[in-house]
């Protein structure tokens, strides 16, 4: 049933709000189920879905085209989720979408969209999400990430109406070093792609393999720029050939580009981690466990498609919101985030623990799978990695790391 309604809300109309026409609404079926107990208030929950747009970077390989909706289909499914408890309890959940065109500035579009709604998903760059949380109309509002992982939006950059269920990128790389590290693979080949984010996700590997006792032991950058569809056998072995000795070859290819060929292919034979391999992400298509299998299964019945790490974003930050429209009865974005970050908040995110936003910078606490293509390798936070609050902590940016004080930490 609950795949068969959200099957029908991705089906429904969702507005695209550019010229300042206001987007049409549609409530999803489950408010208006007959026979259901109402409360004595209704309550309407207006939730926008604000994205602009981006030009995924081209790839050598078309096998894993990037979904258009990737992140709103996830929101949409969390919509479905909510509609039928929300019906009962008096909640009308609406989404709608506010698209903005890549080339196109996000100011005008998004003072409408809080002109309509003040509870807000976010997806876009991190320069955006900052200009988003700044705008006078934006003061009072509550926006949930779910894009963007820099580590900065969680520390000097934070915002005290900004939240984040995407996951941060630094936590990716926390949950493969602690994984590496209970192998005992502690000597790592870092090979680095040509884009800004790949680099910048290098310094995150680099930083986590410090903080969890491993040593990078030589570092080479991706230098090709031929057709390795052709070339993989002969290019790759002679690549890492010169690499000293290691336990594992680490690639930080955030594109998806290269990382692909390498498995397989180098000189000697090593497990490769990182990008390709054994790969650390907020959520992955192997989850079977805790539930997991019946989101998959909802996710793909509706959308036709794999969920991914963005879809689980949108889903995670819907699901929060209704979660505390539920505890509250209210829709109020204040009352909303007092009680997000409150100790009493608890979401279930199919993942064998309880999720709940760090008081001190607004980031969802999640573990991170660290899988292969065909199966989950390990969730961190891995067992012996020990916190003094949450052993979720120890993935990402901790409270004595962040120079957030946004949230008065």
């Amino acid at each position: 049933m609950a795949a068969k309604t959200a099957a029908l809300a991705g089906a429904m109309a969702v507005a695209l709000a550019l010229s300042g026409a206001p987007p049409a609404r549609a409530d999803l079926p489950g408010a208006d189920l007959p026979g259901a107990k109402r409360s004595a208030a209704e309550l309407s929950v207006p939730v926008t879905y604000l994205r602009h747009e981006r030009t995924p970077p081209s790839t050598l390989s078309e096998l894993d085209p990037v979904p258009p909706d990737q992140g709103l289909d996830g929101a949409r499914l969390a919509l479905a989720d909510s509609a039928t408890t929300g019906g009962f309890l008096g909640q009308h959940y609406t989404l709608d979408l506010v698209s903005v065109p890549e080339d196109a500035a996000l100011a005008g579009p998004a003072r409408q969209a809080l002109s309509r709604s003040r509870l807000i998903l976010a997806d876009m760059g991190p320069e955006d999400l900052l200009a988003l949380a700044d705008l006078p109309e934006a003061q009072g509002a509550l926006i949930v990430n779910v894009a963007a992982g820099e580590a900065r939006l969680r520390s000097a950059d934070c915002r005290a109406n900004l939240l984040h269920t995407a996951l941060e990128d630094g936590a990716r790389a926390d949950a493969l070093m602690q994984v590496l590290q209970a192998k005992r693979w502690t000597r790592l080949a870092l090979v680095t792609g040509p884009r800004i984010a790949d680099r910048a996700f290098a310094g995150e590997l680099v930083r986590a393999a410090t903080k969890f006792g491993l040593k990078i032991v030589d570092e080479k950058d991706w230098p090709f720029q031929s057709d390795l569809r052709r070339s993989t056998t002969t290019e790759i072995p002679a690549f890492t050939q010169g690499l000293r000795d290691h336990d594992v070859v680490l690639v930080a290819d955030e594109a998806a580009d290269f990382a692909r060929y390498i498995p397989d292919n180098t000189f000697l034979p090593r497990p490769v981690a990182g990008a390709a391999g054994i790969v650390p992400a907020a959520w992955s298509p192997v989850l079977e466990q805790w539930g997991a299998s019946q989101l998959q299964a909802r996710f793909r019945d509706a959308t036709g498609r794999a969920m991914r790490p963005r879809d689980f974003a949108g889903w995670l930050a819907l699901r929060a919101l209704a979660e505390a429209v539920t505890r509250t009865g209210s829709a109020d974005p204040a009352a909303l985030r007092a009680y997000l970050l409150s100790p009493g908040f608890a979401l279930d995110g199919f993942l064998g623990r309880s999720l709940s936003f760090r008081p001190w910078n607004g980031q969802l606490r999640q573990p991170v799978a660290v899988a292969n293509d065909r199966a989950l390798i390990d969730l961190a936070p891995v067992e012996g990695f020990l916190h003094q609050v949450n052993e979720m902590d120890t993935l990402g940016l901790d409270r004595p790391e962040s120079a957030c004080r946004a949230f008065g930490g």
